[in-house]
């Protein structure tokens, strides 16, 4: 028999698990064992249900386009359960010049595909309008080195761009400054595009004409932007702990080392070693450099280069008259420029369905990065102080939440650094020199839960075919 384990019982660690189980139930001679540190099973999967509105802890939903968790979902039998994001109503606001501007239709991230409404759009200078035009003559361009996020973006539209949408826009999703952000490892299309068109702005364009062309066949209805669970993403961990041997599920057992002996894999946790055929690590990188400390201090090197940072959501549940005076839309984002220490708020009512009831309005506030740090040693009370102060300044929005709850997430969101995918590969070279190991999680190749089941997937089916 093979045995496997697992160290991390986030929803890498989970995915792994159960791709182990399903193997195991086809016949498979394998077994496995899940190491979590904590008490409870599903990392930043974390729902909770106050004044019947469904608040999410963690993420809130998953990016529809990536199919790895709507894929798990439908495997558990959670398809029914899977909700769209209201893209009728999508709109975005940005904060400029401590007032709302709407993002301007056609869109893409940052590359304008509609030429009318960004030109007539004040949330850009005429200045970055002009680029914005000058743009569609780059010619294409190999580039031979990485960069950050915000040097390829100021190279095609200037510093504005970078300000206003750029970096507010990866702020919501990595919790970091487009500076320090890889193009190749956060945008690597746009990277692509550049390589082929030179314009961004030409290639989107030629990309929606190959569209068109191939429309002769009737197309079907745009999928949402965003999909989560009815019942809120916890449902997701939940529902795959159900499905796992519960004996294999070791809750407080942090994992304090690897060690190779024999060909074995030897996992101490506490005062208990257990021997393994192969091991997935499904940690932060920062805790499995530790854990690889002894087995490949090359690799762990690597791992603990790899930088994070800590984010807090404020969820503020309100009345019907608060829900009515909001507007339409799925929220805002506030670039760093705006003084601001809100990064980003979701009109959640209004982005998801059966997220709230019709006579409550519900809002997710979002600190990361330096903004999360510079509030981190506050008490609740006085971040959700700092919340609401905002929340007025920029909505107008006086009146007392029904209800407020922090939560609290430290070191949690992997940032992908300039050289990063040089980095992996430095880092697949060493792991190929430990047989029988698999890393797993957000600190790799994309950081959204789709990203996370699929690497705790992959490393699973990578051991058993071994």
């Amino acid at each position: 028999m093979t045995r496997i384990a697992i160290i991390g019982g986030g929803i890498s660690g989970l995915a792994a698990a159960f791709a182990l189980e399903e193997h195991r139930r086809a016949g498979d001679d394998v077994d496995y064992v899940l190491y979590e540190a904590s008490a409870r099973l599903g990392g930043v999967l974390r729902t909770e249900s106050i004044d019947g509105c469904v608040v999410e802890a963690g993420p809130d939903s998953f990016i529809t386009e990536k199919p790895w968790a709507a894929d798990l979902c439908r495997a558990l039998g959670l398809g029914d359960q899977l909700i769209g994001s209201n893209d009728a109503d999508r709109k975005t606001y940005i904060l400029t010049k401590g007032r709302l501007v709407v993002m301007p239709d056609g869109l893409m991230f940052m590359v304008p595909t509609k030429i009318l409404p960004t030109g007539l759009s004040p949330l850009f200078s005429w200045k970055t309008k002009l680029r914005m035009t000058q743009e569609l003559f780059h010619p294409p361009r190999a580039v031979d080195h990485d960069e950050s996020v915000a040097a390829f973006v100021e190279r095609h539209y200037g510093a504005e761009m970078v300000d206003r949408l750029a970096d507010p826009l990866l702020s919501g999703v990595y919790g970091g400054e487009a500076a320090s952000l890889s193009v190749r490892a956060v945008l690597p299309r746009f990277a692509e595009m550049e390589r082929t068109h030179g314009s961004l702005g030409r290639a989107m364009l030629a990309a929606r004409k190959t569209i068109k062309k191939v429309g002769a066949v009737p197309r079907k209805p745009a999928p949402p932007l965003f999909t989560s669970l009815k019942g809120g993403m916890q449902n997701l961990a939940e529902t795959v702990v159900s499905r796992l041997t519960p004996s294999a599920l070791l809750t407080n057992a942090p994992v304090q080392a690897v060690q190779r002996e024999a060909g074995s894999w030897v996992v101490s946790a506490g005062m208990q070693s257990d021997e393994f055929d192969s091991v997935i690590i499904a940690l932060p990188a920062p805790a499995a450099a530790q854990v690889l400390r002894i087995v490949s201090p090359e690799l762990s090197a690597e791992l603990a280069a790899i930088q994070y940072s800590s984010s807090i959501t404020v969820a503020l549940g309100y009345d019907r008259n608060v829900r009515q005076s909001l507007p339409p839309g799925f929220g805002f984002l506030v670039p760093r420029s705006e003084g601001k220490k809100l990064l980003a708020a979701t009109f959640v009512h209004n982005k998801f369905p059966h997220r709230a009831p019709e006579d409550r309005a519900l809002l997710r506030c979002f600190f990361a990065g330096n903004n999360a740090e510079d509030v981190w040693p506050l008490s609740d009370d006085q971040i959700i102080g700092i919340v609401r102060n905002e929340l007025q300044q920029i909505l107008g929005l006086r009146a007392e939440p029904l209800f407020a709850r922090v939560y609290k997430w430290k070191s949690a969101m992997a940032q992908y650094g300039v050289g990063h995918l040089e980095r992996l590969d430095r880092m697949e070279r060493l792991r190929q020199q430990l047989p029988g190991l698999a890393l797993a999680g957000n600190a790799y190749r994309g950081i959204g839960v789709p990203d996370c089941v699929r690497s705790g997937r992959d490393g699973a089916e990578q051991l058993v075919e071994t």
